[in-house]
């Protein structure tokens, strides 16, 4: 095989399955599908043997899996929080970030990422200035407007999109729930994570007012996002922060921590920063005063944008050789 090869297992309601697949669809170079097996994620998958590749072609994955047998791949890197993963965990993921996903990021001398918060946090960990690291940024889904059906509730309610994992902070808005009244939680989470955010609700007594919500297309997410008086997303760390964009593009303002670089620079004054990732009480505060006081926010225009991503991205292989 010869020419641009895909690593296109990335699929899914996720972050990178969502960027995957709004980005291989708008790419304007012939490509095709290495049709690997497996998932991507594993460390493991990194050594795996590949179809016969000419010494020209290149790989592009719109993740973070390295193969190191590919003469030449280009990865989107969305982020480096894996390394900042508690131990003993984190020991894997800089294991293999050092290793082979350091590797193919140096033989092919480019590095795809989504924001400049991530880019800078790649030019660190690289020490390597013969790389280029290209900031292709995110796009956000027309169904993300603020025109069309909204949830209807008959308790105002916040939205949580993400996952469980320690640095989306989820704990801090279950806590601030349990000193609020009058006011539900819809947390949008993978299906596996479900019964997880139903146990955490419970621990703080708050189970009767948490909906749990998976498997929503981007139609419904949008209707929950318009319905919403606010969305939360206390993040500690994030590359880019998809929900935040998400939910000011659908006109509904979003709660943050302001020491969450990313997610501060895409709410830019649509929604209150917190000074404290972690008080409860000055969260539950912010998610009273929605609540009590519903606004919309203008929508951003026209930064960001699939097509000008997908552009960058073809923009960049092209340099790359595929």
């Amino acid at each position: 095989m010869s020419g641009l090869l895909v690593d296109d297992r990335y699929r899914g309601a996720h972050g990178i399955g969502r960027y995957a697949r709004e980005v291989l669809g708008r790419l304007d170079r012939d490509w095709r599908g290495l049709e690997l097996d497996g998932t991507p994620y594993s460390p493991f998958d990194a050594f795996r043997a590949l179809p016969d590749l000419a010494a020209g072609s290149v790989v592009y994955s719109p993740g973070y899996g390295a193969l190191v047998r590919a003469p030449r791949q280009v990865l989107t890197i969305h982020d480096l929080i894996q390394l900042e993963s508690p131990w003993p965990g984190r020991a894997k993921f800089l294991a293999y970030y050092g290793g082979p996903v350091r590797r193919v990021v140096r033989r092919a001398g480019i590095v795809l990422t989504v924001s400049e918060t991530s880019a800078e946090a790649i030019r660190r960990w690289l020490r390597d200035d013969a790389v280029d690291v290209v900031n292709a940024g995110n796009g956000c889904s027309a169904a993300f407007t603020p025109d069309g059906p909204r949830e209807v509730a008959s308790d105002p309610y916040v939205l949580f999109v993400g996952n469980v994992r320690a640095h989306k902070n989820l704990d801090v808005v279950l806590r601030a729930l349990a000193v609020t009244s009058g006011i539900r939680l819809r947390a949008v989470v993978p299906a596996g994570e479900s019964d997880q955010v139903r146990q955490a609700a419970e621990r703080h007594g708050v189970e009767a007012r948490v909906d749990v919500v998976s498997g929503v297309d981007d139609a419904r997410l949008a209707e929950l996002y318009r319905g919403a008086a606010a969305t939360v997303m206390p993040s500690l760390l994030e590359g880019f922060g998809l929900p935040a964009l998400e939910s000011v593009a659908s006109g509904t303002p979003v709660i943050h921590w302001a020491g969450c670089r990313a997610v501060a620079e895409i709410v830019d004054g649509h929604g209150p920063a917190m000074t404290d990732a972690h008080d409860a009480h000055e969260w539950a505060a912010a998610m009273t005063d929605a609540a009590a006081s519903p606004r919309a926010v203008d929508p951003p225009r026209g930064t960001y944008d699939w097509d000008r991503t997908a552009g960058i991205v073809s923009a960049t292989l092209a340099r790359a050789g595929g």
